[in-house]
């Protein structure tokens, strides 16, 4: 057998390029040299002579010296204490307009209930019954005025079609429901965006499924013809209230064809109040979402991550909640990962996938963390709750309050347009959806002194966690 050894390529070079290459390197450094010299630049440092041995006085000169040096540095670390120190300062002060900023949020909620004569509450089609705070429904119900409150299932495309028709017939054995599906690429109506002449086929494909709205044309024909029936003169106002991240600004955009108001992946991005007219006759008005409390189960408040933007909870901790409602197959059928035996591996897995590596090739499990999250309270990733077998009327609310809240929507027409809207919205299969276990209703204080009273209960086992199925979140009217 023979063995054909290559031979590498020489570096060898002739002597006159080899000579011709250090002349070009002498003449570069004389020629910088020169312009350094020129603009008064010169790298040489010049040296510290010292105190010479035959000085007088020489140890003294040292001593003060030291001093001098020692009193600089010790000026320096003043100065860096100083900047921590405001630093620390400033941190202490956002996280208490933070925390002072909860009552205003709900303050303006109360507002908006109160400034209505309709209320939508916009609800999460994912988990209707979680979205839905029954102290919000009670306070509209006793208010004056003779409010209205109507139900908006949004974001029904991420719902199996069963689950869904389901769903608003529970409902709307206690007040009307209107299917929803906002248009997520509104831009705003001054912004002229470049149209490129290629574009790939599948973006062209998934801007228009994002494009379309349902929904829209049911519940601006619901409220037109409510507003026609009041006696009233005025403009028929009406409050859109929710938790945050349920598509409350992207319900308004949705009716109003542009971009009105903000809103975005990132809960809390509406901060006041905000109306806009659709309608001659008609006036929406958007409103922050309800404030929850820490006292909620850890699987509600990880949800929404609202733990997480406190700083109260890491993101790992609110994904290890999060995969224990759910079946693991499913998770692993949707993203498409072997079997993994805890969070940890689950989210080093997902990291790997998409390529979230840090230096050394190091899985970066937090971003798949953040990732996994934004996922669960945005518009990417379908699951579905199951309806209750036995339904109840809740303790607010009786069958003269039902027919009452009724009276005045043109009921027939609401089941028409829902039965527009679903034929016309492409939904999920049922396997390609993740089965979630909702935690029931939310439950409000009403008081502001209730939610010093109501801290986390931190040492709580898992076994305590599985057995508390009621959502608990504080809203202050």
């Amino acid at each position: 057998i023979l063995f054909l050894e290559l031979k590498k390529a020489s570096k060898r070079v002739s002597c006159a390029k080899r000579y011709k290459i250090q002349k070009k390197v002498r003449e570069h450094n004389r020629k910088l040299r020169k312009e350094a010299k020129k603009k008064g630049v010169s790298k040489r440092v010049k040296k510290d002579p010292g105190v010479p041995s035959s000085a007088p006085f020489k140890e003294e000169v040292l001593r003060e010296a030291e001093q001098r040096r020692l009193q600089i540095e010790a000026e320096k670390e003043k100065k860096k204490q100083a900047k921590k120190e405001e630093r620390a300062q400033k941190r202490k002060r956002e996280k208490e307009a933070a925390s002072k900023g909860t009552e205003p949020k709900a303050k303006k909620a109360r507002q908006v209930i109160d400034a209505s004569d309709v209320v939508i509450e916009v609800l999460d089609a994912r988990d209707p019954l979680g979205c839905r705070c029954p102290q919000l429904e009670e306070a509209v119900l006793q208010r004056d005025g003779n409010k209205k409150l109507l139900l908006v299932l949004n974001k029904i495309d991420l719902v199996p079609k069963g689950n869904v028709e389901r769903w608003i017939q529970c409902l709307q054995q206690e007040f009307p429901v209107v299917a929803f599906k906002a248009s997520t690429y509104i831009q705003d109506k001054t912004l002229q965006t470049k149209k490129s002449r290629i574009m790939p086929s599948n973006t062209v494909l998934d801007k228009s499924r994002g494009a379309a709205c349902f929904g829209n044309s049911c519940l601006t024909e619901l409220l037109t013809s409510y507003a026609s029936k009041t006696e009233s003169e005025a403009l028929l106002k009406v409050g859109v209230v929710g938790f945050p991240n349920v598509g409350k600004s992207s319900l308004i955009n949705s009716m109003k064809g542009f971009l009105a108001c903000n809103a975005g992946v990132k809960r809390g991005i509406t901060k006041s109040m905000q109306e806009v007219h659709i309608l001659n006759n008609v006036k929406l008005i958007d409103s922050p979402g309800i404030v929850a409390s820490p006292s909620n189960p850890p699987a509600s408040m990880a949800l929404r991550s609202l733990q997480v933007e406190e700083g109260n909870e890491s993101v790992l901790e609110a994904v290890r909640t999060l995969l224990k409602q759910c079946d693991k197959t499913q998770i692993m059928l949707q993203y498409n990962i072997p079997d993994f035996r805890n969070s940890l591996e689950f989210l080093t897995v997902l990291a790997k996938k998409r390529g979230y590596l840090q230096k050394g090739g190091v899985p970066n499990t937090e971003q798949a963390a953040m990732v996994f999250l934004n996922e669960w309270t945005g518009v990417k990733l379908s699951y579905h709750c199951r309806v209750p077998e036995n339904h109840s009327l809740p303790a607010y609310l009786s069958d003269n309050v039902v027919a009452e809240m009724q009276k005045g929507w043109d009921l027939t027409k609401v089941k028409t347009g829902n039965e527009e809207t679903l034929k016309g919205v492409k939904f999920p299969s049922q396997a390609s959806s993740i089965s979630f276990i909702s935690q029931g209703p939310t439950a409000g204080l009403l008081r502001v002194c209730d939610i010093s009273e109501e801290q986390p209960d931190t040492g709580s086992t898992d076994k305590e966690e599985d057995q508390n199925h009621k959502v608990r979140v504080d809203v202050i009217f």
